[in-house]
């Protein structure tokens, strides 16, 4: 199998890149059919990923990652972790839970299917939300070929990746905005309206959002229409 990058990305602006480097010059993470573990340094994140395709070395590639500081109004990550393993040979999706950032990946290669698992490590950043994911093309458009993709500018996070898998692994990454947002509580009622609230997630994030709501016995639940993401409240 022959991993390629696919990415979701915030907008039409976000850009994913195929381009000619030496290889010999990259500070690579791994060898071939090697298995890696790279950590961005405490208070970075992910912002760059290339790599490098040798069909004659088990169809595998070499990989390098680069990281950046967050914006200073972040603040400090209140918790990191490793996420679930994305195992080898199978179409998979995986996003950072609790509204997380990807901070580190490590891979295990497996010669059986020419693949390779993936684990990303992921940073929380409280009071923090993503906003208005969405998916770009594929990269490189020919799976032998070089991969680069860099986060369109400063304020953009790669929040997880997908896979699909048709005889060849194509290997994405999930690019979001975040926004600042503040505690609040929501008070609601019983009533089913259809329209725009500020909502505040189990994890902080206050967010504006066109909204439906649900009653079920003595809670609402409020829907985004964008994003599918449900907000439990109390009625009060």
């Amino acid at each position: 199998m022959n991993p390629a990058l696919l990415v979701l990305a915030l907008s039409s602006l976000a850009t994913v890149a195929t381009q000619s480097h030496d290889h010999h010059d990259m500070a690579w993470v791994n060898g071939y059919r090697q298995s890696f573990n790279f950590q961005c340094p405490h208070g970075e994140v992910l912002v760059a990923v290339r790599s490098y395709f040798s069909e004659t070395d088990g169809s595998d590639r070499l990989w390098t990652f680069e990281c950046q500081p967050t914006p200073e109004g972040l603040g400090e990550p209140s918790d990191c972790w490793w996420d679930d393993i994305n195992r080898a040979g199978m179409e998979w999706t995986s996003t950072c839970t609790r509204n997380g950032l990807v901070a580190g990946v490590q891979s295990k290669y497996f010669e059986s299917v020419l693949d390779r698992e993936w684990q990303f490590y992921c940073c929380y950043y409280k009071r923090r939300c993503p906003y208005s994911c969405m998916k770009t093309n594929d990269s490189p458009e020919h799976f032998r070929e070089e991969a680069e993709m860099v986060i369109p500018s400063y304020g953009y996070f790669i929040r997880g990746a997908q896979t699909t898998f048709s005889g060849v692994l194509r290997f994405a990454h999930n690019i979001c905005f975040l926004i600042t947002s503040d505690p609040m509580k929501q008070q609601s009622g019983s009533r089913i309206y259809k329209y725009t609230k500020l909502l505040k997630s189990s994890h902080g994030c206050v967010v504006k959002q066109d909204l439906r709501s649900t009653t079920y016995g003595t809670s609402i639940y409020w829907q985004t229409k964008q994003k599918g993401e449900i907000f439990l409240f109390d009625h009060l």
